[in-house]
């Protein structure tokens, strides 16, 4: 009797589907159950029919739309040829990675589920909508999911008897192992390092363009509590192409002194240099690597040394640690008796994996090498609305970055890995500074028709892709541009003032502001909104105009859903029922489009 095998499919955006998917991945090993993980668009997708148990791992982007990496997958599984008996052999199950502050939370995940179950799958539980808004992140609802599934999966596909589990305390075998060279390779021979390759064809996540930084100046006044950067890139030399709405992906570097320190806490060398040779036959070593690399090259651009580790994080580093008091408290954070502590330790003050590292210092310096790549994520790509148009700025490309910092109870202040390596970039040095990035479409998406207005709601950093936007339209001879700006003082972050003005008097553009903290009364755009209710119902019930919403996730585009109803049954007189079906209405059509984040 062989031991079942175990199918994982993932697709993502941004790496959160991933390292559920290594996770699903970790606990079949340990399970003595096959399993392979594979991306979407990687797995040849007729194969399905001779699946008989898989896992699918998929996040919702934009307006519902399925990320890139399943783009391919999802065209496919939809064809109406199909036959409603094609998946009839296997059973499934689907983990979804969504944000309930968009109004197609968890889209792809309930859709692609009716789609298996229509093709004659067999579910072995609801679809698991995790959510980035919930306050333990997507593994509240992920966790209980996962113990509902092994013990279905266990159940319909026991183990041999003659293959007993892996007892959680003993370490899986690493998927890599670190061969280390006895001597540096000569120069040159590290292979395409991020800081040195510039890539064929278009820009991709493997193969970035190196943009130089023209300018990097902040763009809030001095005494406003955050630094907002508006920092521009010479994509002169590249084959980049974007429109309105998309995004640009930037892949940041850990700083030297948190280099410095992990090396050094761990007892690595980081002049040292290492080939990486993979335990499973067939599986190829991370792309991001140059073969040969240096320990530097590995902590610098490759281990997420600054990210909150996750509970999967402590459950290896227990199994790795020799001290008996570290691995006691360890096991204790790895348990479901231990989350609230953990919650408590690790993520109320967003501590990093660094810090962990540091108040476990016996258990760090005797991390094995091998198990670096196993215990530590990959520094994921970081998406910025992009800021500019090429038909107003054909060799540029702006964004606006608002740099993360603020404090928690630990003494060392939070700051963001990407935003503050960008801040930190001097674009006046000798030897340009290079940045790598790629771009990619977003979830805004404006009409082409020249007559169709637009009404843009960006408070504060939202404005970004609002910008581009009207630079597009503008340099088509569009009008019909109203944009709903917010802060809270306008000589402090008031951004893009003198250009919006400009437009406003060449009669491109309708501007309305809204200063919250320059009253009394704190005025939001939603407020606006409100006030200026017969014009937005004129323009979205006789003009056909789109309106889009974009900016921080948390109460804002609520409040914008609310004001709009509001404006719904006062001016065109629509009960609560009618006025709610209307703007489900707009959001089906695309006419009500919105791109928010945490």
């Amino acid at each position: 009797m062989r031991a079942p095998q175990l199918l994982v499919l993932f697709g993502s955006q941004t790496g959160t589907a991933e390292d559920q998917a290594e996770r699903l991945r970790r606990e079949a090993r340990r399970r003595r159950m096959g399993c392979r993980v594979q991306a979407l668009d990687a797995y040849a997708v007729a194969d399905l029919i001779k699946e008989p148990l898989v896992i699918f791992v998929c996040a919702t982007t934009g307006q519902g739309d399925p990320p890139d990496n399943m783009k391919n997958f999802w065209r496919f599984i939809f064809r109406k040829s199909l036959p409603s008996t094609s998946l009839c052999q296997m059973d499934f199950a689907v983990l979804g990675l969504g944000d309930s502050s968009y109004a197609k939370f968890n889209f792809v995940a309930k859709k692609l589920h009716r789609r298996l179950l229509q093709l004659g799958g067999s579910a072995l539980l609801p679809p698991c909508l995790g959510d980035d808004q919930h306050e333990l992140g997507p593994d509240a609802a992920i966790d209980p999911w996962l113990g509902d599934l092994w013990e279905k999966v266990l159940g319909l596909n026991p183990v041999p008897p003659d293959l007993p589990e892996i007892p959680l305390g003993v370490p899986l075998p690493s998927k890599f192992t670190f061969q280390f060279l006895q001597e540096a390779p000569s120069t040159g021979t590290e292979g395409p390092s991020i800081a040195s390759t510039v890539p064929q064809g278009p820009p991709s996540e493997s193969q970035p363009f190196l943009a130089p930084v023209v300018t990097n100046q902040r763009v809030t006044g001095s005494q406003h509590f955050q630094d907002v950067r508006l920092i521009e890139f010479d994509i002169t030399d590249s084959s980049i192409s974007f429109a309105a709405g998309d995004v640009v992906l930037i892949l940041p570097s850990n700083s030297e002194a948190h280099i410095q320190k992990f090396c050094h806490v761990l007892g690595l060398d980081p002049d040292q240099f290492f080939l990486l040779q993979s335990r499973e036959p067939g599986v190829p070593c991370p792309p991001g690597l140059p073969q040969p690399s240096s320990v530097k090259h590995l902590v610098s651009q490759y281990l997420d040394i600054t990210s909150v580790p996750r509970r999967s994080f402590f459950e290896l580093l227990a199994c790795l640690s020799p001290h008996g008091l570290e691995r006691e408290k360890l096991l204790e954070f790895s348990s479901a008796q231990g989350q609230e502590e953990l919650w408590e330790y690790c993520n109320r003050p967003r501590r990093t994996i660094l810090e962990v590292l540091c108040d476990f210092p016996h258990t760090a310096c005797a991390i094995p090498p091998d198990y670096l790549l196993d215990l530590i994520p990959q520094i994921r790509p970081r998406a910025f609305s992009i800021a500019s148009s090429l038909l107003a700025h054909p060799t540029r490309l702006q964004i606006l970055v608002a740099v993360v910092q603020y404090q928690t109870r630990l003494k060392e202040p939070r700051r963001g890995l990407c935003s503050s390596w960008l801040a930190s970039l001097d674009p006046g040095q000798a030897q340009p500074v290079r940045v790598p990035l790629w771009v990619r479409p977003g979830g805004l998406v404006f009409p082409e028709t020249p007559d169709t207005p637009v009404i843009m709601v960006g408070p504060g950093t939202g404005v970004a892709p609002f910008r581009a936007a009207i630079q597009e339209r503008v340099a088509q001879g569009q009008t019909g541009n109203f944009l709903f700006f917010g802060c809270r003082k306008r000589d402090q972050d008031f951004y893009w003032q003198t250009e919006w003005q400009e437009l406003e008097k060449r009669g491109y553009l309708t501007l309305v502001t809204a200063f919250s903290r320059e009253q009394e009364q704190k005025v939001y755009v939603q407020h606006r909104l409100q006030e200026l209710g017969p014009l937005v119902w004129e323009l979205l019930d006789r003009r056909g105009a789109h309106f889009y919403l974009a900016g921080n996730a948390k109460y804002m585009p609520t409040d914008v859903e609310e004001a709009l109803t509001s404006v719904f049954q006062e001016e065109g007189q629509l009960s609560n029922a009618d006025a709610a079906a209307y703007l489900a209405r707009l959001q089906r059509t695309l006419r009500f489009q919105t791109e928010t984040w945490a």
